[in-house]
């Protein structure tokens, strides 16, 4: 819907004051604050016409207007302007993704959760990477002491699965490298969902000799299929407490009994951004869970190498910093992805 440049502007000032205050926006404080250039009962006029649009909306009689869903999401789409971050909050996202600390893909993702909280004063939440789309990278076997060895199981994304293994006392040091060698080779480059059973026992007939070192080979394997459900890290959970919107305990408790449910935080993370790279906002009831209708989500899907692995999302109130939390996760993005 087209709006007038007037009313642009007064729509674009009471979310502007709205989002600093949590407090309804009345005519005299947009005239004193905003230097709209108009009088008080214009200015009275102009919101009154954008209740009537649906952009607003008076919670008692004798209050100023607050924003719709429908004003956020006209603001979102074609009124709101990127903020220049801060060179301080550009320093603290460059320090965290130092690139001589971080090695794991789980540690990148909670420093990322982490930092993602701090900066924006909402709770964070990133879906990690899928396992079974993660390509075999490298086996290898540690020595942990004359009898045992740890084996470790890496992914292209980072995923790093480990177990502590018996060793034969038959296998020689040359033996065990030529296996280690041997599967590398067979199992390079493949997702872990293309290791398949077929393949499994075509190894096992290859390497007959070390059936008992191969059967803990592949239960890790297959151990790490089945632990496939996709994990959701959480930062700031607390911080939707902070949040004037949420004096009503019924709500903080159905929000932080959503917090503890993984799958259905996955299914909101993943379901809206498929297929879609950029920045997605859901704002109130967009979201497809109940328990979020008063909040707004921002997310990004950011990517390991050149595939989208996961999503990175910030959850708010409704009245969020849109324009701030849009900023940090682009910067965040960025330097996931050069990472």
């Amino acid at each position: 819907m087209a709006l007038s440049e007037r009313k642009k502007q007064i729509l674009h000032a009471i979310i502007t004051e709205y989002i600093r205050t949590a407090q309804p926006v009345g005519s005299r404080t947009l005239a004193r604050r905003y230097k709209v250039g108009l009088s008080p009962a214009t200015i009275r006029n102009e919101m009154a016409d954008l209740e009537e649009l649906g952009f607003l909306i008076q919670p008692h009689t004798s209050a100023g207007r607050i924003p719709s869903q429908k004003g956020y999401r006209y603001y979102v789409d074609d009124l709101m302007e990127a903020p220049d971050l801060e060179e301080e909050v550009r320093d603290k996202i460059r320090q965290v993704y130092d690139f001589e600390k971080l090695k794991e893909i789980e540690e990148i993702i909670k420093h990322t959760s982490n930092l993602l909280s701090l900066l924006t004063n909402y709770t964070s939440l990133i879906l990690g990477p899928q396992l079974k789309k993660s390509a075999f990278k490298k086996l290898q076997i540690m020595p942990v002491d004359h009898q045992r060895g740890l084996l470790v199981l890496v992914a292209d994304t980072g995923f790093v699965k480990s177990k502590v293994i018996n060793l034969p006392q038959t296998l020689s040091p040359g033996e065990l490298n030529r296996i280690v060698s041997y599967l590398n080779m067979r199992l390079d480059g493949l997702t872990i969902d293309k290791i398949t059973s077929s393949l499994i026992v075509e190894l096992r007939r290859d390497l007959y000799h070390h059936i008992q070192f191969l059967e803990d080979t592949f239960t890790l394997l297959q151990d790490s299929l089945a632990e496939d459900e996709r994990r959701v890290f959480l930062g700031g959970t607390t911080n939707i407490l902070n949040q004037p919107e949420f004096g009503d305990i019924e709500k903080v408790k159905s929000l932080l009994s959503l917090f503890e449910q993984n799958s259905l935080l996955a299914t909101l993370l993943s379901r809206p951004v498929a297929g879609v790279k950029g920045i997605v906002i859901k704002i109130g009831r967009e979201n497809i869970l109940e328990e979020v209708h008063d909040c707004s989500l921002v997310m990004a899907t950011y990517c390991l190498g050149k595939e989208v692995a996961g999503t990175i999302g910030v959850l708010g109130p409704t009245r969020m910093d849109y324009a701030k939390t849009v900023a940090v996760i682009e910067q965040v993005v960025n330097h996931l992805g050069r990472l």
